[in-house]
């Protein structure tokens, strides 16, 4: 299952009122947003209940501070949760009003991620 279009046209409308510059690059069935070459946020289907889930990278902080919301979980892809990140359940971003305060928390931690290691071509 393709990752929903709308929820990308939304993401990529908030950003751009933001005036953010922004990359997006199709991902694992996805779609990840980049800031600064550093990931944002993204989409994911979960396979279970063949919803887009929003995945924001908001920091260690953040998430400590928002995964005992009802509509957030860890981000886990392989059995451990990826620390700092969270999947955002629709609940959390039906209305424009939580997708924009879920970008924004990413955007807040952009300035202090760390750019992950480009791969040296063999």
């Amino acid at each position: 299952m393709a990752y929903d279009q709308y929820l990308a046209d939304r993401i990529r409308r908030v950003l751009n009122e933001k005036k953010v510059a922004f990359q997006d690059k199709p991902m694992m069935g996805g779609l990840m947003f980049s800031v600064d070459g550093k990931m944002l946020c993204g989409i994911h289907v979960d396979k279970k209940s063949k919803n887009s889930l929003l995945m924001t990278r908001v920091g260690e902080t953040a998430y400590e501070k928002h995964i005992h919301k009802e509509e957030c979980l860890p981000m886990d892809f392989t059995g451990r949760p990826m620390k700092g990140y969270l999947f955002i359940t629709p609940m959390g971003f039906d209305l424009d009003e939580g997708l924009e305060n879920w970008i924004q928390l990413a955007l807040e931690f952009n300035p202090l991620a760390k750019s992950s290691q480009k791969r040296k071509k063999s």
